[in-house]
């Protein structure tokens, strides 16, 4: 399975096989279309009752939903999480599945952009919730509309789609 670089990239943006939605041919990198940071936040609240990890469980109960202006931060505290997502909206065709990735210049400074499950299945129609964690010793703020991550992309062997529980996310439903 090979990884699509730049010409590959456009190439299947101008055949319809990636849809980004706003796109921005500047973000295409040699092997990765960078992602900006929506203006919307999920923030955790501080809770003292034991979490169950299961099926049912919601990440919605637990957070409260912010808006922080263009260009302007949340500040995320040593060792706190707060969820984001993605202004751009990432279709992927058949034979397309891709990662998304932090970006190492911000990795430097303690930021975990995307901490957990990374990969993402073909047929995604979806914005990105970013689950970003500082594991730095300082406070980070992080501004919305900043290139924050990356998406790499991927040959699939098959046509199979993703149809799961998040299949189709927004900012709106986020």
């Amino acid at each position: 399975m090979a990884v699509l670089g730049r010409g590959a990239i456009l190439e299947a943006i101008e055949q319809g096989a990636i849809t980004i939605t706003p796109f921005d041919p500047e973000l295409v990198g040699p092997a990765s279309v960078d992602l900006t940071l929506a203006p919307s936040f999920r923030v955790f609240r501080k809770v003292h009752a034991v979490i169950e990890v299961g099926e049912d469980t919601d990440y919605r109960q637990l957070t409260d939903k912010i808006t922080v202006p263009d260009g302007d931060h949340i500040l995320i505290m040593p060792g706190e999480t707060v969820l984001g997502i993605t202004r751009e909206r990432l279709r992927l065709g058949p034979g397309l599945c891709g990662w998304l990735e932090g970006r190492s210049r911000f990795a430097r400074l303690g930021l975990m952009v995307h901490i957990s499950a990374p990969f993402m299945g073909p047929g995604i129609d979806s914005q990105q919730v970013l689950e970003m964690s500082n594991f730095g010793p300082a406070p980070l703020a992080v501004h919305s509309g900043t290139a924050i991550c990356q998406f790499v992309f991927q040959k699939l062997e098959g046509t199979e789609s993703y149809a799961g529980r998040f299949a189709g996310q927004t900012e709106d439903s986020f």
